[in-house]
């Protein structure tokens, strides 16, 4: 979770969130990963081919920014199709610059790369994985366009391919550190995150009744979406191929009613005896030891949310002491996806007029200039204008600092003698620090900046430490125009779109537990759209919050809608929790806040932006 030091919460916000990282375990396998990606570079150098090299360490560059925590399979598309996207640019790129010639272009190149902005941008706002295809379609374009390489283009996409398919080649063989448990390690991740599941079961019932509840019922969502993301890649999407997955998918399902239990729990507000945290917590190590978990304490049955949690035990321990579970079905995720993807369209074209202007700016304005690197400032651009790296002013004025100190570094990395091998393992340290570096983009922007600087030393162009400082502030005066530019159509598109969602998923839930009481299925996978939808929404909500005031002020009022809406989701579950134990219809005090909280959702809406 980014944590912000105590001087970042007296700042204005759009300054405090450059303060502010992510913190967490140093991932060590994807360190090492980092360090091998460099390989195929090695290669290439000691059979006295260094440019053919380059290609490759950008491919794997890329793929190792994208390389996050999370399951084997669902790497396989997280880098794969980003790594195919950047491969097609870079052989789109290598033909555009073949028919334009070598000359400067101030029309054709703008316009094309323009257009190719606009459509990758649309496209980028669909998810995190459109958006990594849309950012290396578009970088790589340029790259193939811009920068001299012996190499002709089909081979250098080949090469690009080959390095990043060299990265998840390590990230799908590799053992995990640690490794605990006796089940198959391809699923690994995927047991990870469904212990992570009832771990966090464990600590919100541990909250229930304090000041940290709140802070727990998000944090359980963030773990459910994060398992349910873990599930979804290839053979684990709609069937389980072993006894081991149908297993797996059985227990995340049979995390549901805990979660449920729990929610309910936590909004009641109560303070629960310690002792109710082992049962979780038992669940947990089953999943992680691949072991049944044997004899579960059992809360006392004084109340429907005890009861309920009780009854979820039970049916837990039932599904962990069986060798093999049935695979639920996926559609909740379906619900989910659909919903959001229609939301999004008006933000998509606002993001893609965005990216495209950005684009054909950019590289108008290098082509210009007409200097050998020209294909940085549009490369630059392309990075700049992503919001789901921060706000604008943050991402700019970490890109600005992170340029400069890479710059530095640089500089002293050259003075080194025994320059190719100096530069190869200057890449493979880069590239083991990139992990690390992603929790902050300043940090990233420094660790990228000395490796592309010394893969364009490696390709045989001369040094260029500060003209790469150069276009960097160039390109963030660039971003910084565009980005508070007033194109067509109104400000918040992002925002508005996530709220819909979050408030679309929300009175399906709603209507869905007074209507259907009997589909336990359907009830829970409404209720995943509803916190999965209000997440999103939360996270849309506070990259704006922390935006310029003139861009912050478009969204003013959202935080008391999306208040709202996390008042009726957690009231609807426990309303829920009640009719099941063993209520014919929903309790006084329950129907009333119901009706309370749904009043205070129209009037939250009703509100218009400032």
């Amino acid at each position: 979770m980014p944590t912000p030091p105590l001087l970042a919460t007296r700042l204005p916000p759009w300054l405090a969130h450059v303060l502010r990282a992510q913190r967490g375990p140093v991932p060590w396998n994807a360190v090492l990963r980092g360090a091998l990606a460099a390989s195929p570079l090695l290669v290439s150098v000691l059979a006295e081919r260094p440019a053919a090299g380059v290609p490759a360490a950008l491919g794997a560059m890329l793929a190792g920014i994208n390389d996050r925590p999370g399951s084997r399979r669902a790497s396989v598309a997280r880098l794969g199709l980003p790594a195919l996207a950047g491969s097609a640019g870079l052989l789109t790129g290598t033909m555009i610059a073949a028919t334009v010639g070598s000359g400067r272009s101030l029309v054709v190149l703008p316009l094309v790369l323009g257009l190719l902005g606009l459509v990758a941008g649309a496209l980028s706002s669909t998810g995190p994985v459109a958006s990594a295809c849309g950012t290396q379609v578009l970088v790589a374009a340029v790259i193939g366009a811009g920068m001299p390489s012996p190499e002709p283009g089909p081979l250098r996409a080949l090469l690009f391919l080959a390095g990043a398919g060299w990265l998840l080649l390590l990230r799908l063989v590799l053992p995990s550190p640690g490794r605990l448990g006796g089940g198959p390690y391809r699923l690994d991740g995927e047991r990870e995150a469904v212990a992570a599941v009832y771990d966090a079961v464990a600590r919100l019932l541990q909250a229930s009744g304090g000041p940290q509840a709140r802070a727990g019922r998000a944090a359980l969502s963030a773990a459910l979406d994060r398992a349910q993301d873990s599930l979804a890649g290839p053979r684990l999407r709609r069937y389980a191929s072993s006894s081991a997955e149908r297993r797996l998918h059985a227990q995340y399902a049979a995390a549901f009613p805990l979660a449920e239990a729990a929610t309910a729990l936590a909004w009641a507000g109560n303070p629960l005896p310690a002792r109710i945290t082992e049962g979780p917590r038992r669940l947990a190590a089953s999943v992680r030891s691949g072991g049944t978990c044997g004899p579960l304490p059992a809360p006392a049955r004084t109340d429907a949310g005890l009861r309920a949690l009780d009854d979820a035990l039970l049916r837990a321990a039932a599904v962990f002491d069986r060798p093999t579970g049935a695979s639920p079905g996926r559609r909740g995720e379906r619900s989910y996806s659909s919903v959001l993807g229609r939301a999004r369209s008006a933000a998509g074209r606002e993001y893609g007029l965005r990216v495209g202007v950005c684009c054909a700016t950019s590289t108008l304005v290098a082509q210009w200039l007409h200097h050998d690197h020209w294909y940085w400032l549009p490369a630059t651009t392309v990075f700049l204008v992503k919001p789901d790296l921060g706000p604008l002013a943050s991402r700019v004025l970490c890109r600005a600092v992170g340029t400069v100190v890479g710059a530095a570094v640089f500089g002293l990395v050259v003075m080194l003698p025994a320059a190719p091998f100096t530069l190869v393992t200057t890449v493979a340290l880069c590239g083991a620090f990139l992990p690390v570096a992603t929790r902050h983009f300043a940090v990233q922007t420094a660790v990228v900046t000395v490796l592309v600087l010394s893969l364009v030393l490696l390709g045989g162009e001369p040094p260029a430490s500060w003209g790469r400082v150069v276009e960097s502030l160039l390109a963030c005066a660039t971003v910084l125009l565009v980005g508070h530019l007033p194109l067509p159509g109104r400000r918040g598109h992002s925002v508005r779109a996530a709220l819909d969602a979050a408030v679309g998923a929300a009175h399906r839930y709603v209507g869905h537990v007074l209507h259907a009481q009997e589909d336990h299925t359907g009830r829970g996978a409404l209720r995943r759209d509803a916190y999965r939808s209000l997440a999103a929404a939360r996270t849309a909500i506070d990259l704006s919050a922390a935006e310029l005031p003139a861009v912050a002020r478009q969204s003013a009022g959202s935080e008391g809608v999306a208040g709202a809406v996390e008042r009726l989701i957690d009231t609807t579950t426990a309303c829920a929790v009640q009719l099941d134990h063993p209520a014919a219809e929903p309790p006084p005090v329950h129907a009333g806040m119901l009706a309370a909280h749904l009043l205070e959702l129209d009037r939250a809406r009703a509100v218009p932006a400032r």
